[in-house]
């Protein structure tokens, strides 16, 4: 029996049928929420992710607008930016892309983002949240590949967990949303004793280590989902390579997400989500 493709783009198709009328309501009654990105310099990844999260609020009728400063701005400078987003109310979510330029102290410009108008869930008070299992603007990728597990009807509950890696973009927030549907989880890194028997264990593997092909056949169990997080550029510098293994992973996995097309437009759904939670919750209580 072959393994099931998990299509981020229909769960993105599904989160968007269900946004748009949320949006309508809203631009109705009072108005479209807001959305405001920021670009520091000229990176073209960045430039391209940018590109699809504004066409994404433009697919759904919310309001976004792009800042654009140039990469040699100061911290205090952008600070001063965040500010006057802040201040806007218009404006119910702010994204800052990163990476930025090495001058700029990355820290202090995301903790200064009101942790309302954190869309990104990045905010330490956002983390805490998280953590503590309370509603609140999740990361995006994360609470997409919970979207996703739900939507295929694939179960959490009582399952074996494994998550490789442990950033707090990814590893580390996917693996509370895992254990808040009540997962098992285990956080692997660089620093694990035998990482392969360790992903053996996992009905659900998340891979999201940032190294191309990395996790290999004998990593995975058979019949397991694993959830490829990886968008590593190919070694002709061209296309996308995940972090699994594709042929191992197609082969030996009971369902898997390719990449492209499997978390990746997940994470721009989530962050459409996000935006429009954050337009309702600060509509309903003005």
């Amino acid at each position: 029996m072959s393994a099931k493709i998990l299509d981020g783009k229909w769960v993105r198709d599904q989160i968007f049928g269900e946004l748009a009328p949320r949006v309508a309501r809203l631009a109705a009654a009072k108005r479209p929420p807001g959305l405001a990105v920021v670009l520091v310099g000229n990176d073209p990844a960045s430039e391209i992710y940018v590109r699809g999260k504004i066409k994404a609020c433009g697919d759904l009728g919310i309001y976004s607008e792009k800042i654009t400063p140039p990469a040699s701005i100061s911290t205090e400078d952008l600070l001063g930016i965040i500010e006057g987003l802040n201040q806007r109310n218009e404006i119910d979510g702010i994204l800052v892309q990163v990476p930025l330029p090495k001058q700029v102290d990355t820290r202090r410009v995301l903790v200064s983002i009101h942790p309302q108008k954190d869309v990104d869930g990045f905010h330490p008070f956002n983390v805490g949240s998280l953590v503590a299992n309370i509603p609140g603007p999740r990361a995006c990728t994360p609470a997409g590949i919970i979207e996703m597990l739900r939507r295929y009807e694939i179960p959490i509950a009582r399952k074996n967990a494994v998550v490789v890696g442990r950033s707090d973009i990814v590893g580390k927030p996917v693996a509370l949303l895992l254990l808040h549907e009540s997962a098992t989880v285990t956080i692997c890194h660089s620093k694990t004793s035998n990482l392969p028997e360790e992903c053996r264990r996992a009905d659900i593997l998340v891979a999201a280590i940032g190294k191309p092909a990395f996790i290999k056949g004998d990593f995975i169990k058979p019949g397991a989902t694993v959830i490829d997080v990886g968008q590593n550029r190919g070694a002709d510098g061209k296309g996308l390579v995940g972090d699994v293994d594709p042929e191992a992973m197609r082969e030996r996995s009971g369902a898997y997400t390719p990449v492209p097309g499997g978390v990746g437009p997940l994470t721009i759904a989530m962050l459409m989500n996000n935006t429009v939670n954050s337009a309702e919750r600060r509509l309903c209580s003005a």
